[in-house]
């Protein structure tokens, strides 16, 4: 009888150190909801069933702030597919952690764990974006969606290839990234939002086919930067817009 008390005991124990071995520093209860897969929170992003409000939290390293005017047409643009009665609000907040000039997906998520604080509460969802002081990996990446509501834009090379002569305009840069990589947590393209019509690039994933549309796989790569230089941000198209409608979207 002892032994088997002794066991229970233990079992006791382990479970609440696994309780208290959380991933968000800044809430504990944070995993259940923002720690799946891209696309995981589609429909609770674009109805306003569950969720009547968003809120978006941007951090971003010293040096790297956003861009008001991309901010600004993020907000528009979600305000036209998004069903949130109550609003979309973004805020911004400096962070002075300490961050590689080259990260992964893991460190990425590392700086979200140990800075975010805008979480999904009542009947409001959180979604986080990280603006760095670096790059990617893979240096061509611009952007990446890498949680159900956790996105990063990688501001040294934004910073590097828009603003100057022959290049893009910062908000154009800027907002593209953005608006592509919130498509992604919006289940863009057939990760959440189930396809209408098939118009996936079966050579690029998860992104959509026609080359003019916001969820071509350009438009999180320096291979962007030649079409911004002339032309507007991108918009979506006619498919990716009937998936996000039909999953609950206007």
């Amino acid at each position: 009888m002892k032994t088997i008390a002794f066991i229970a005991a233990l079992l006791l124990l382990s479970t609440i150190a696994c309780k208290k071995e959380t991933t968000f520093t800044n809430n504990p209860d944070a995993d259940d909801l923002h720690n799946k897969a891209v696309g995981f929170s589609a429909n609770q992003l674009l109805s306003a069933g569950t969720y009547k409000s968003l809120k978006i939290e941007i951090q971003y390293v010293t040096g790297y702030a956003p861009d008001a005017a991309a901010l600004n047409h993020l907000q528009n643009v979600l305000s036209s597919y998004l069903n949130k009665p109550s609003g979309i609000t973004i805020v911004t907040k400096e962070i002075s952690t300490p961050v590689p000039t080259v990260l992964s997906i893991d460190q990425v998520k590392s700086l979200e764990e140990e800075n975010r604080t805008v979480f999904t509460t009542g009947d409001q969802i959180g979604v986080y974006f990280l603006y760095t002081n670096g790059s990617f990996t893979d240096d061509k990446v611009l952007g990446a969606a890498f949680r159900n509501t956790s996105m990063v834009l990688f501001g040294k090379k934004i910073h590097e290839n828009s603003g100057g002569l022959g290049q893009p305009s910062r908000t154009k840069l800027e907002a593209t990234v953005l608006e592509h990589e919130f498509g992604h947590i919006l289940g863009l393209v057939d990760i959440g939002s189930p396809m209408q019509t098939n118009h996936k690039d079966p050579a690029h994933g998860n992104h959509c086919s026609n080359t003019n549309c916001l969820m071509y796989y350009a438009a999180e790569t320096t291979d962007i930067l030649g079409f911004l230089v002339t032309g507007n941000i991108p918009s979506l198209d006619a498919n990716c817009a009937a998936d996000l409608q039909a999953n609950g979207g206007k």
